[in-house]
């Protein structure tokens, strides 16, 4: 198994921590985003979209960070990860969603701009990080996991880097003690890896 990865990057972080959380062994391929290495006709053979991550698992590739837990977890791990139930399984879809969307337009955002000094509508990716937080904030002060479990899902997983890396992008992750109380559990799980900025 062969992760196409960037150090960096929240969306890469959430594979790797979660191959690490399921034991799973993976090859590491750095993909220099800077040169442009993920535009280049080789790696759109293996991800058409040209973004890390990118997954090749024998024969089978996959793009997309949200798509690509979901594999691992049907696949490779328990499936306290990602239940069958049809109630569980509406939820982490909706948490899929939120991370691919208000995750990823708010606090990832913000931290993109921040520390790469790529140009962003900087108030409306504030905005939109804050109105991300508050949700979190809400939600995780009724429920220890996102899913509402009784044990992490790829949900938690899924939204855990972007948000936890939003200090890098100047948010202040620390007005927010259930949000806080998430990360520790998440980051006293067996197999925990961080990454710089967490």
């Amino acid at each position: 198994m062969k992760l196409y990865d960037m150090t960096l990057s929240g969306n890469c972080h959430k594979v790797r921590l979660f191959l690490s959380l399921i034991g799973q062994p993976v090859e590491l391929e750095p993909v220099n985003l800077l040169t442009g290495a993920q535009k280049q006709p080789a790696f759109r053979a293996i991800n058409p979209r040209g973004q890390v991550p990118a997954l090749e698992d024998g024969g089978f590739r996959l793009g997309d960070s949200q798509a690509i837990l979901v594999y691992l977890a049907r696949r490779y791990a328990e499936s306290s990860w990602y239940p069958l139930d049809a109630e569980t399984q509406g939820r982490i879809a909706g948490w899929l969603s939120f991370a691919a969307n208000e995750t990823q337009h708010g606090p990832a955002t913000v931290r993109v701009g921040k520390l790469f000094g790529l140009p962003i509508d900087e108030p409306l990716a504030q905005a939109r990080a804050l109105s991300t937080l508050r949700t979190l904030e809400r939600h995780l002060a009724e429920h220890a996991w996102l899913a509402e479990t009784e044990q992490p899902t790829i949900a938690d997983i899924a939204v855990y880097p972007n948000v936890a890396l939003g200090a890098d992008g100047g948010l202040d992750l620390l007005a927010y003690p259930a949000l806080q109380a998430w990360f520790a559990r998440i980051r006293a799980l067996p197999g925990y890896v961080g990454m710089p900025g967490l």
